[in-house]
């Protein structure tokens, strides 16, 4: 099956990147958000980080002018009616997706796969809402979508070979790396990457060592790149809680119960970059 349009739902950080990528590789895409405001955030993201991408030579001004073009803005899933991969990219609440994966259903082509970003929920579970599970899949970008290479390719109980094939041959069409993982909690990423995230809160709520400590440890110590709590901080701690009890109640394992400030945190609204304070403080979000 060759895909040539694709609808992201959701044009939050995770959808403007996966409709970034996909309008740079030659689809056409309709990005979809109910919020006239979070639409234009989205597409505001993709100029800005199409011209950080011009500053540092990796793609030239036609090429983003292209891609701009290949982006239509939608309010309703009624845009994502005449494409060949619809890609849901909401937050981590099952019931939302399960909510959009059966209008997805009613208003797309029989033929047409659908995707979920879900980084932890159940494949299996959201395509139960759909009369084709044989077309839902799991297609898990990293955060930030236009840097990150991995793509985790999540099979459901009943998604089909053909369906996985096709997706795992448009990762690879868009530069990146799928990765193909079973439907288990968590996937591989979020499995490992979680417990590590938590254990780095219980340190901090423990008095450790500082948050600018424990993240130095990991990234002089282990090589990381970035350190657990900054990490936590781009992830955004709402989503890492939502993650961290998911895994919690499907694997029924301590070793995942949420740390309290981590709780704590998200209670008081500090989610991270994208509200100015997360572990780590920073610029106020425009």
């Amino acid at each position: 099956m060759k895909i040539e349009r694709v609808a992201v739902i959701g044009a939050g950080t995770m959808g403007n990147g996966i409709a970034h990528v996909c309008a740079l590789g030659g689809l056409a895409v309709s990005l979809v958000d109910a919020h006239a405001g979070a639409l234009d955030r989205g597409v505001a993201t993709i100029e800005r980080n199409l011209g950080r991408q011009i500053a540092r030579g990796r793609i030239t001004e036609g090429e983003r002018g292209r891609a701009l073009a290949r982006i239509a803005g939608g309010r309703s899933l009624d845009a994502a009616a005449r494409t060949d991969l619809a890609i849901e990219a909401v937050p981590e609440v099952e019931a939302l997706k399960r909510e959009i994966f059966a209008e997805l259903d009613r208003v797309t082509p029989p033929g047409t796969i659908l995707a979920s970003n879900t980084s932890s929920i159940s494949i299996t579970s959201i395509a139960a809402a759909t009369r084709r599970p044989e077309k839902v899949i799991g297609m898990h970008f990293m955060n930030p979508v236009p840097v990150m290479k991995l793509v985790e390719v999540i099979r459901g109980l009943r998604t089909g070979d053909a369906t996985t094939a096709a997706v795992m041959d448009l990762a690879r069409a868009l530069g990146k790396t799928p990765v193909e993982a079973r439907d288990f909690p968590g996937f591989v990423s979020n499995r490992i990457l979680m417990p590590m995230i938590n254990e780095a809160v219980f340190a901090l709520m423990e008095g450790v060592a500082e948050a600018e400590g424990i993240d130095t440890v990991m990234k002089l110590g282990m090589n990381h790149p970035m350190g657990p709590l900054a990490l936590a901080d781009l992830i955004g701690l709402d989503t890492c809680l939502n993650i961290l009890e998911v895994l919690h109640r499907e694997l029924g394992d301590d070793r995942y119960r949420p740390c309290p400030l981590l709780r704590q945190y998200v209670a008081a609204g500090w989610l991270g970059r994208k509200s100015g304070r997360g572990f780590h403080r920073y610029a106020p979000p425009a």
